[in-house]
């Protein structure tokens, strides 16, 4: 079995690629060893050993600082050429500091030269870029080559064993000086890292907001304090047909606009409020946001109400073409059978009851009606006179006038009120959409007790009004068309009463909704809690 690695972070590639500020960092730092390989290899031709450089054998002075000087100008080309295997150049670059500078300090004497102060400074330029175990590494071999150096002055030159003091001194300032130097650099190698991630995702965020804005139908300015358009969208310079836009007034750019801008400015207006103006031929809606920045921008929403109008023109217009396609197909029927009937009324065919007859045309006369009625309560959803309702008072009394007109027992409905809220909707509306869904839930729940419930909840400003049965339900393949209008699974219906139901719980600002999480049928209608009168 293959021994693990004791040091994998020197010798097997790190997960991720190597930051080009550490390449950067390592390559200053040759710098900085070419530099001081020049400096001493000068001083020694120049002066000699007259700065104590060299003292004790200045020819090994020279060799070393030579052959450091051509080390370092190939760690240079190697760092121009080959950007991989970071921690194994760095590795080389420091054992070379180690090895030369002993070197130099045996050739000037030993410790008391001084020079074993750039041991420290070279484990500090390595200790910024390397993993901490490596640092640690060089701070040990450091140490070794101060103590082997301090021996060979005590073995061979009779130096006393008490000048071991200064070299063990100098070797606990290594340590604790890569120690520190490692610890600050992981510090700024993580923000430095934090900062990355973090401008990566400001750039993605920062695209997405352009394409979303890009692509916005509303137009969308940035203005400063003094109102002077920053930013903008496409949308906004086509609405209001200003080149260029950017740096604008708004005030000039929009005259209609300049006492509400004035009015907000001063806080007399209150941020958020919808201004509909004029503008050059066409409708347009401003609203204005405060952006809570210490600059003071605030954001002008500009949205082309016109065009707006005539998309929701187009969609009643097509929304009637398909409502009267329906209604004169759902009054062919009828009005064929009443025909029939009339006929044979007037032929007198011998065996025909005339009384049958006759109730086939009061049958379809009736469907008629009907249709006719549920047509014009569509005419009139949005004639709403809404007001506030205490919905649990509300029930007991609607319920009971619904069993009184149905001929049906109190027994088999049930009303589950968890919370006494009050809502905002027209009482005669709220009446015909709680009508049209308990004679649903009646016709196809069970005739047990209970079997027809009305629950009551409410939460987060939000009231849940539910019918719900404990009949067969919806098949999943008809809840897509339940409120689609004179969908009807009955012979006698006319399909408009979840249509008409929903119309008006919309009209009211509300929702009618089907849930499938029972077995029966669940109708919600959602509606906003109001303030009790």
């Amino acid at each position: 079995m293959q021994a693990p690695l004791r040091y994998p972070e020197l010798f097997l590639a790190p997960p991720e690629r190597t930051p080009d500020s550490f390449w950067i960092s390592l390559g200053y730092f040759n710098l900085y060893r070419v530099t001081v390989a020049t400096l001493f290899l000068s001083l020694s031709f120049v002066y000699e050993d007259a700065l104590n450089l060299g003292s004790h054998s200045l020819q090994l002075f020279r060799f070393t600082c030579g052959a450091y000087l051509g080390l370092a100008i190939l760690f240079h080309v190697a760092l121009r050429k080959l950007r991989e295997l970071f921690n194994v150049q760095l590795s080389l670059h420091a054992c070379v500091d180690v090895f030369a500078i002993t070197l130099l300090m045996n050739a000037s004497g030993g410790v008391r030269s001084g020079l074993g102060v750039m041991l420290v400074i070279s484990l500090i330029g390595a200790a910024i870029v390397a993993p901490q175990r490596l640092s640690y590494l060089y701070a040990a071999l450091a140490t070794i080559a101060l103590l082997l150096e301090q021996a060979y002055w005590v073995l061979g030159h009779d130096a006393p064993v008490n000048s071991f003091v200064q070299p063990g001194l100098l070797a606990i300032g290594c340590f604790v000086a890569t120690g520190i130097t490692g610890w600050l650099a992981q510090r700024v190698a993580a923000n430095e890292r934090l900062a990355r991630l973090r401008g990566r995702e400001l750039a993605t965020q920062t695209r997405v907001n352009q394409l979303v804005l890009q692509d916005m139908h509303d137009g969308v300015l940035v203005l400063d304090r003094n109102g002077r358009v920053v930013q903008h969208n496409p949308q906004a310079q086509l609405l209001l047909r200003a080149d260029p836009l950017v740096g604008a007034d708004i005030e000039m750019l929009l005259p209609e606009f300049a006492e509400r801008w004035r009015s907000w400015r001063s806080g007399a207006a209150a941020a958020g409020s919808a201004a509909d103006l004029p503008v050059r031929g066409r409708d347009i809606g401003l609203r204005l946001l405060d952006t809570g920045t210490e600059e003071g921008f605030s954001v002008l929403f500009v949205e082309d109400t016109t065009r707006a109008r005539e998309q929701a023109q187009q969609l009643k217009l097509a929304a009637l073409g398909r409502l009267t396609a329906n209604i004169a197909h759902e009054i062919r029927n009828p009005l064929a059978a009443i025909s029939h009937a009339s006929e044979l009324l007037d032929e007198q065919k011998r065996g025909e009851d005339p009384a049958r007859l006759t109730r086939i045309i009061q049958d379809n006369t009736r469907r008629l009606e009907r249709l006719v009625s549920d047509v014009l309560q569509l005419n009139r959803r949005d004639r709403i006179s809404a007001g506030p309702i205490r919905l649990h008072p509300w029930l007991r009394e609607f319920l009971a006038e619904f069993v009184a007109n149905e001929s049906a027992t109190a027994e088999r409905f049930a009303v589950d009120v968890r919370a006494d809220t009050w809502i905002e909707f027209d009482r005669e509306h709220l009446r015909q959409v709680m009508w049209n869904l308990l004679r649903n839930a009646a016709r196809y729940a069970g005739p047990e007790d209970g079997a027809v419930r009305i629950a009551l909840r409410g939460y987060a400003g939000r009231v849940e009004l539910s019918v719900i049965d404990n009949g067969p339900g919806v098949p999943p393949s008809r809840q897509g068309q339940l409120f689609e209008p004179f969908f009807t699974t009955e012979a006698k219906g006319t399909g408009l009463g979840l249509y008409l139901a929903r119309e008006l719980c919309a009209a009211n600002r509300a929702t009618l909704e089907y849930v499938n999480d029972t077995q029966g049928a669940h109708f919600r209608i959602l509606c906003r809690e109001a303030r009790a009168a």
